[in-house]
């Protein structure tokens, strides 16, 4: 499981909707007895609470499932490790275990009316169920003219069989359809979901889908409900997906009118075509199996500008001329007095530099051009929006860090995102508490931030691709994420900082081989300590494992199919470029047994290559080592 991972199966194991009761384990069902009705419905998932309907006759509540709810049922109980090809077989077989063969009541859900059914007969093999008209007639018809001969004729003509999916249970108080509704609940949100039109026709069908898709997908689809992803990468994503099924749908129907005896122009027109859509359709997916990997996915967006800026830079004044902004709620005149003599004189002397006065920082750093200064003024500033800085600028508090603090508490992408070819922060203390893309974001071009102050809820400083920082004698603290998260493609130097009680304390996304880019780090004399997990953490390729066996094994479980569980502390507290902690990793058996991976070999920090300096770094009291490497 990736390093970042908001809910891990150790953390939410006992997780279950609201109102809900979760269900028993292996073990406790054989302590209740295999006698026992109550306890046997359990078996394969959650007893669900009742919906309220207008209307309607209400039903089972299937929203509010967590994600391990439904991790769980799709990798115990409905696919396990099957391949692509037996998604189907696999989901029947689920299907037959759990749901009522006859004789139950159901809502046949459409997007045109809802109606009252009853269900005689299930065909699990063709997700389908045999249902009949409740008379009298209960149907909600969503503003379209409707009457129950009508509903009849429909019937009739998909001669009285609707599709699984399109059908909701009536709530039942005896909880004998408690897993019927939530094995459709199940079956639904896998189609609309998870499962893409191509899964079954992928060429290497020998991989464990669960592994490869299913998880990976789920964790996306619950990142993006729970608003943990910046809006312009859920966009992008979701315009890949479309475009791919779009364009499968295309070559599909190409692919189908093409006869392989005849050797018309036409047809070997269609076959260059169907090349064409073909390749297009292999790049779409590509792009979108980087964006489902939680570490890839920000990547693929930097590298293809599909992000639109939120600012564009504005350059220099047409008057070539450079402006002081000073931010204070209020100014005493000792106050001001000592900001033009101490800071001021000495780096303007003209007579004609301007000043503007600010009462926030955003609307400071919203009128900068390329070269302004923005000094802040002693106090605590809550700003609502992003600040965003396209320009090369100077940003600085006019004081000690504790006594210039800028607090963001609101949700949103991002608090302060640097794109400007040279930016400088230093001497203010920033405050983030709910921002999805950390509390400092060095989208493009050189951020220098010195004696800064930085206070994160959740992840701390991220250099993207492309972009480099300079961070010295600054305080990072409280990321429930990785401290500092370096991307390939960057450059950044640590110097002298402190970075603890963070998840990791260093996150560096070594996969730059894959993607064709560099990645430069310099660390000295830093303080990383009391971390939850590791110091630094390396994630790398599987092909860069120094085991070859525990590379290959590490490839077939795919990305988050790994859990770090152990780690062997390195021998002292200082001296990062001499030792690399080894790490045990394993995983829960799913249907079909897997094997657990060995550990890897204690290897020397030194050796990775991305390492331009690493000396005088004091490493103490992290949860699970000072370094750890994760291999994908």
């Amino acid at each position: 499981m990736e390093p970042t991972d908001t809910l891990g199966s150790n953390e939410v194991d006992r997780l279950s909707p609201t109102g809900s009761v979760p269900a028993l384990s292996q073990e406790e069902e054989e302590d209740v007895g295999s006698g026992s009705n109550q306890f046997i419905t359990e078996r394969y998932g959650t007893r669900l609470i009742r919906c309220e309907r207008h209307h309607l006759p209400d039903t089972f509540n299937t929203s509010n499932l967590l994600f391990y709810d439904r991790f769980k049922a799709y990798q115990d109980y409905m696919l396990g490790d099957c391949k692509p090809s037996e998604v189907r077989t696999f989901t029947a077989d689920y299907l037959e275990k759990v749901v009522e063969p006859c004789d139950w009541l159901a809502l046949w859900i459409t997007d045109v009316f809802d109606v009252l059914v009853e269900v005689h007969d299930v065909d699990l093999k063709g997700f389908k169920a045999e249902v009949q008209l409740v008379l009298p007639v209960q149907c909600d018809s969503k503003g379209s003219e409707l009457n129950p001969e009508a509903l009849e004729v429909l019937l009739e003509a998909t001669q009285h069989k609707v599709p699984l999916q399109d059908l909701v249970v009536v709530y039942e108080e005896s909880g004998d359809l408690d897993q019927t509704a939530l094995a459709l609940e199940h079956l639904r949100f896998f189609y609309q979901h998870i499962w893409r039109r191509w899964d079954e026709e992928d060429e290497d069908d020998e991989f464990d889908y669960f592994v490869r898709c299913v998880e990976p997908r789920l964790r996306l689809h619950y990142d993006i409900l729970e608003g943990r992803l910046p809006v312009g990468l859920v966009t992008e994503y979701q315009s890949l997906l479309e475009q791919g099924s779009q364009c499968f749908i295309t070559f599909s129907e190409l692919r189908n009118s093409l006869s392989t005896e005849s050797d018309s122009e036409l047809d070997n027109v269609s076959m260059v075509e169907g090349l064409k859509l073909y390749d297009q359709l292999e790049t779409l997916k590509g792009k979108l199996h980087i964006m489902e990997n939680p570490l890839l996915r920000y990547v693929l967006v930097d590298k293809g500008s599909s992000r639109p800026q939120s600012v564009h830079s504005r350059g220099s004044r047409s008057s070539g001329q450079t402006v002081v902004h000073v931010v204070s709620s209020s100014c005493t005149i000792s106050q001001l007095q000592s900001l033009l003599s101490t800071r001021m004189m000495t780096t303007f002397s003209s007579e004609d530099s301007e000043i503007q006065f600010h009462r926030e920082p955003t609307s400071a750093v919203d009128s900068c051009y390329e070269g302004d200064l923005v000094l802040v003024l002693p106090g605590t500033y809550d700003v609502s929006s992003s600040i965003s800085i396209a320009d090369s600028i100077t940003m600085e508090g006019f004081g000690f860090p504790d006594d210039v603090v800028i607090e963001k508490k609101n949700k949103g992408d991002s608090f302060v995102e640097c794109s400007g070819a040279e930016v400088r922060l230093s001497n203010i203390k920033f405050i983030q508490n709910d921002s999805i893309e950390g509390i400092i974001c060095v989208r493009h071009g050189d951020v220098k931030m010195e004696n800064c102050v930085l206070q994160s809820q959740t992840t701390g400083v991220i250099v993207r691709t492309s972009a480099s920082l300079t961070m010295k004698q600054c305080d990072l603290y409280g990321s429930k994420g990785a401290g500092v998260e370096i991307y390939p493609g960057s450059v950044c130097s640590l110097i002298g900082n402190g970075i603890h009680h963070c998840k990791d304390g260093v996150l560096i996304k070594d996969f730059a081989d894959e993607l064709n880019l560099k990645l430069s780090i310099t660390m000295e004399n830093n303080v990383i300590h009391n971390n939850e997990g590791y110091g630094v953490y390396l994630v790398k390729p599987c092909s860069h494992a120094p085991n070859s066996a525990l590379a290959t094994q590490n490839q077939q479980e795919g990305l988050s199919d790994l859990l770090p569980v152990q780690a062997t502390p390195t021998s002292g507290s200082s001296g990062a470029d001499t030792q690399l902690c080894s790490s045990s990793l394993g995983r829960r058996q799913p249907i079909r047994g897997r094997g657990v991976s060995s550990s890897q070999a204690v290897e020397d920090l030194s050796d990775h290559n991305i390492f331009g300096s690493i000396k005088g770094n004091e490493f103490r009291r992290n949860g699970l080592g000072d370094f750890g490497t994760f291999f994908y």
